[in-house]
């Protein structure tokens, strides 16, 4: 028998007064179908599925972007249930109708304000496009950093990023022969490499030999990009990827350590505490009980 279709609330997800939300999630067969009272851009950072939209059925695979307006029915799948082999990790940003009016009022150009009024007011009908310079995966890389490591600032650059993300978006879907944007450099793509690879043993001597950067000129790098040291921006990638698969997933806290890079369930027990303020276990059952 199918699912009924759940409805998603912004409540949920705006907290703090910040009317956005960014994760990354590996998609698998538990998730509804459902429509939400927000607007999101989804896009495929890794692997291949399909998106089940209304009644339609679309195949989807790394760097394409989905539009997603207020009400519509929708879900990403895998397209196998062996999720180690057969990944599909999507970027999600999510951000409320109140927040477009914001940035319209900030927008100088008529056809950049009339495009967010388009998205305001429903006019926008669900699309999807192909990332072919990498300028979309550049700006949700960012997107999620800031959102997951918030420092001060935060809000209102998390909000310039979505308003280049509009921009980007609005250009590819009027001029798709358009010169491409800049490439991401190449610490972006170690960073991404990170994001990847946490079940791994990372370390400041596999990253230098990946990347051929001294270890010592990758510590200056981590300061500069990240204002913080190699250590702390991995151990809060890791706390950030526990969060999200305790939010998402059923699977036992000795998984989701190992899933983060804990080897060890006591050690990653007491990490988290220190970082989040609770136990893995009563994170889990609080985020429960607002979804």
């Amino acid at each position: 028998m199918n699912r009924p279709i759940e409805t998603y609330k912004g409540e949920i997800y705006f907290l703090n007064d910040l009317l956005l939300y960014v994760n990354r999630a590996t998609e698998d067969f538990t998730a509804p179908m459902h429509n939400h009272d927000f607007i999101e851009f989804a896009f495929i950072a890794e692997g291949n599925g399909f998106h089940h939209i209304g009644d339609e059925v679309h195949e989807v695979r790394k760097g394409q972007l989905f539009y997603i307006p207020i009400g519509i029915s929708h879900v990403f799948r895998p397209v196998s249930t062996d999720l180690a082999k057969h990944p599909l990790i999507v970027y999600n940003c999510v951000f409320s109708p109140r927040l477009l009016t914001k940035l319209g009022e900030f927008a100088s150009d008529s056809n950049i304000r009339e495009y967010i009024a388009s998205l305001i007011d429903g006019s926008e009908s669900y699309f999807y496009l192909l990332d072919a310079s990498d300028s979309i995966e550049k700006l949700f890389l960012l997107l999620h950093r800031e959102y997951a490591l918030p420092r001060e600032g935060s809000f209102d650059y998390l909000y310039t990023l979505l308003l280049q993300l509009l921009i980007v978006v609005h250009r590819m879907k009027e001029d798709p022969q358009s010169p491409p944007a800049r490439k991401l450099t190449h610490f972006d793509h170690l960073l991404t490499y990170m994001e990847q690879n946490l079940s791994s043993e990372l370390t400041l001597s596999h990253l230098s030999e990946i990347s051929r950067w001294s270890e010592r000129h990758l510590q200056r790098l981590f300061k500069q990009h990240t204002a913080q040291s190699f250590n702390r921006y991995l151990q809060s990638l890791r706390i950030q990827k526990s969060c999200e698969l305790l939010r998402s997933t059923a699977y036992k806290i000795s998984t989701v350590a190992e899933m983060a890079g804990y080897k060890d369930i006591a050690s990653f027990i007491a990490v988290f505490k220190r970082n989040v303020g609770n136990t893995p276990s009563g994170y889990r059952k609080a985020a429960s009980q607002l979804s």
